[in-house]
């Protein structure tokens, strides 16, 4: 699993790190241990006449040197094995924690596949039972799409827990942000907000389920701390070989937390007032940016923080567009 990689190398990191504080002490301790005999292999008594009785014992500087060489080596290889067991030993209680949140997230995903798979026949079953001139039908349809969304979140979330290669696909980049808008436009307009997008007419290397899934959890991040009577827009932009999607609002900005930690798991901040949980402020981001990151990083693409402030915050979706020769 690459959660369970990167704690490996994390391990390795650390066991490095101070592996290399460690050769650094034994050096400079050498150092000194050997310029300290140096100074005395060279006494001023050795230039005297020898006293009657007395022993003298001389020292090769090479001996020295090749005995300080062979010390310090040893105390670095010591010292290094030490830091790699400790850190390997400090690592593993994360890694086992991560092992079981994987278990679990598989688990979970698993035991929904069944009631989403009988909530889409069952929906499927009422659309034809709805006859083609009910005004319902169209309701109908929006839940079967709706349905099928949340079955692709429960997949993806399965193929993340079990290190599954993503879904490889392409999509029109406009068409996906118009079916986001109209999504989230039920919640915007119960909230007093209005969705604006300019979309770009090209074709992004992102399955269309996936970049609807990104838009849709940032929209709703952007409507859920907009103010009333404010617009919330979705621009898209082409540079070079990637599209840039900002999504942005006019709210009070990220406050209490580092922007580039909002996409942290359950990352949390502190209102423009300084009281935790207060609304009318961006101030706390769930799972949802998270997973933003992760499943566009997944297919080469990335998302961050382009501005925050008193003005509002801007989220800008970086996805790489697809190669005109690729099959879709």
């Amino acid at each position: 699993m690459e959660t369970q990689a990167e704690y490996r190398r994390s391990s390795r990191a650390i066991g490095w790190q101070v592996a290399a504080v460690c050769a650094a002490l034994v050096l400079l301790g050498a150092g000194l241990a050997l310029a300290y005999m140096f100074w005395q292999t060279r006494p001023a008594e050795v230039n005297g006449p020898p006293e009657p009785g007395s022993v003298r014992v001389f020292l090769d500087p090479a001996d020295l040197v090749l005995g300080g060489v062979v010390v310090g080596l040893g105390a670095i290889v010591c010292a290094g094995a030490a830091a790699w067991l400790i850190a390997r030993r400090a690592v593993r209680p994360l890694e086992e924690a991560a092992r079981i949140q994987q278990r679990f997230v598989a688990d979970a995903s698993h035991e929904l596949r069944t009631p989403l798979a009988v909530l889409n026949a069952r929906l499927q079953q009422l659309a034809l039972l709805t006859p083609a001139d009910d005004p319902r039908r169209e309701v109908v349809g929006a839940l079967r799409e709706d349905a099928g969304i949340m079955s692709g979140i429960v997949d993806d979330m399965l193929a993340a827990a079990t290190g599954a290669a993503p879904q490889r696909g392409r999509c029109a980049l406009a068409e996906v942000m118009t079916a986001a808008a109209a999504d989230m436009t039920l919640l915007a307009e119960g909230r007093g907000v209005r969705i604006a997008t300019s979309p770009v007419p090209r074709e992004v290397a992102l399955p269309a389920a996936d970049l609807r899934r990104c838009l849709v959890a940032l929209i709703d991040n952007a409507i859920d701390h907009a103010p009333a009577g404010s617009t919330v827009s979705v621009t898209a932009v082409a540079e070079r070989a990637v599209a840039r999607i900002a999504v942005a609002d006019s709210g009070s900005g990220i406050t209490g937390i580092d922007p580039a930690r909002v996409f942290d798991r359950f990352a949390h901040g502190v209102p423009a007032g300084g009281i935790p949980g207060a609304g009318g402020s961006r101030t706390r981001f769930g799972i949802g940016l998270a997973l933003v990151a992760e499943l566009t990083e997944r297919h080469g693409g990335a998302v961050r923080v382009a501005r925050t402030g008193p003005a509002g915050t801007v989220f800008e979706l970086v996805i790489p567009f697809a190669d005109e020769g690729a099959d879709r």
